[in-house]
């Protein structure tokens, strides 16, 4: 998703989690700060759906009780100090169990709840120091296993793995089959992500 700060004056997380601008805005909360959420490209909604769409075939043909979500839960951080995070992903796995936990409040993964098992974030011009950056820290003090970037402007998946609490991470280009912990079994190739929406 793209994002630009909108908002200077900072809000507590019950303030986020209660803010309503009149609009169907999304924002994240960065720091603090309210971050407004845009469509990004279609070859970025393709490759959401598509990762989303493989990833609950893979969970369905293992029959685990987790589902793929994309752009509908919210991950809190306490990184920014008294002043909160929230991110909202690309892609989320999450168990079912805590899915329907979430049906009945803010769909936000509070600190002292266990983390999503995989996120996904696909990079977009605006949001390529963030994706890098700042949230493979959030991400990692979250204890996530699983952290995928998936960077159209490079032609690249680049997964983050936790290893010993940090994220260690291998880059996937071309047709190499891209590796997870997560989908150990999972056949799909950069080229593949990449073609999503084609």
């Amino acid at each position: 998703m793209i994002t630009t700060a909108v908002t200077t004056k900072r809000l507590t997380f019950e303030e986020y989690l209660a803010y309503n601008d009149g609009t169907d805005t999304r924002y994240e909360l960065v720091s603090g700060e309210l971050v407004p959420m845009s469509l990004g490209s279609g070859k970025h909604g393709a490759v959401m759906h598509f990762l989303e769409q493989t990833y609950n075939l893979e969970i369905a043909r293992l029959a685990r009780d987790w589902i793929a979500l994309k752009a509908l839960v919210g991950v809190r951080s306490p990184r920014g100090g008294r002043w909160d995070t929230s991110r909202i992903p690309d892609v989320v796995v999450i168990p079912m169990s805590q899915w329907r936990e979430l049906r009945n409040r803010e769909a936000v993964i509070e600190l002292n709840e266990a983390p999503p098992l995989l996120v996904v974030e696909v990079v977009s011009e605006s949001t390529k120091t963030a994706d890098y950056r700042a949230k493979r820290v959030e991400y990692n003090v979250r204890d996530i296993p699983e952290y995928w970037i998936v960077d159209l402007l490079n032609n690249k998946i680049t997964v983050f793995s936790l290893v010993e609490e940090l994220y260690e991470p291998v880059e996937f280009t071309g047709s190499d089959r891209i590796v997870s912990g997560t989908f150990p079994e999972l056949e799909l190739t950069v080229d593949r992500v990449l073609a999503a929406g084609e």
